[in-house]
């Protein structure tokens, strides 16, 4: 009697003790589940997801809650997609100190990025100019060549008026050949007045 009644007594003893086990691992089995450790386990988590909604849902909400990505030889690396750079940190997401490294990083690149530019910028000002100097040059070129191509007008030769040549025809101006026709006349017409012609005498009916 004595161990019958000592196994009853026992007994709710065990089953409570069964109880209390399940819960513990049914407990550590949904806190596994709502706080995965990075973001490989947080997306094989996603990856049970019931429909494809959700899993998608999950895997945005894994990649918000981790920046950092599992390295096969241990550790993480964080991808910086503004510098298009990986940078090793140590745990699935960057500490404040391994964050500002980043941010020093983001500030040498845009710098960097910014000289790179205005260099660029003044190559091309620089070739812009030298393109536009030749243009100029070669127009100058084209402007001397057109003019050796067309001859200068050449002033006609005057002809002397030769003695005896007829009236009105060109002659220097001041020869004697060009003036002596004109003294010629005014001579006669000097002649005509101290000597005028004699009248002749009227015929008697």
């Amino acid at each position: 009697m004595s161990v019958v009644v000592a196994s009853r007594r026992a007994a709710p003893l065990v089953a409570a003790a069964g109880v209390f086990l399940l819960m513990a691992s049914h407990a550590q089995a949904q806190w596994w589940k709502r706080a995965p450790v990075d973001f490989e386990e947080c997306a094989d988590a996603a990856e049970k997801a019931a429909n494809k909604t959700e899993k998608t849902a999950q895997l945005a909400d894994c990649n918000a809650k981790f920046a950092g990505r599992r390295k096969p030889g241990g550790g993480y690396s964080y991808y910086d997609f503004l510098q298009d750079r990986t940078f090793d940190i140590a745990g699935p997401n960057p500490t404040p100190e391994e964050q500002k490294k980043i941010d020093e990083s983001y500030t040498a690149y845009l710098a960097k990025q910014r000289r790179s530019n205005e260099a660029a910028q003044a190559t091309a000002r620089q070739q812009r100019e030298q393109q536009e100097q030749q243009v100029q040059q070669l127009q100058q070129v084209a402007l001397r060549t057109e003019a050796e191509r067309v001859p200068m007008p050449v002033e006609r030769p005057k002809v002397q008026q030769a003695v005896g040549q007829r009236k009105g025809a060109p002659c220097t101006k001041g020869s004697f050949s060009c003036e002596w026709p004109r003294l010629s006349e005014s001579l006669n017409e000097l002649k005509k007045l101290f000597n005028p012609a004699p009248s002749k005498p009227a015929k008697k009916g």
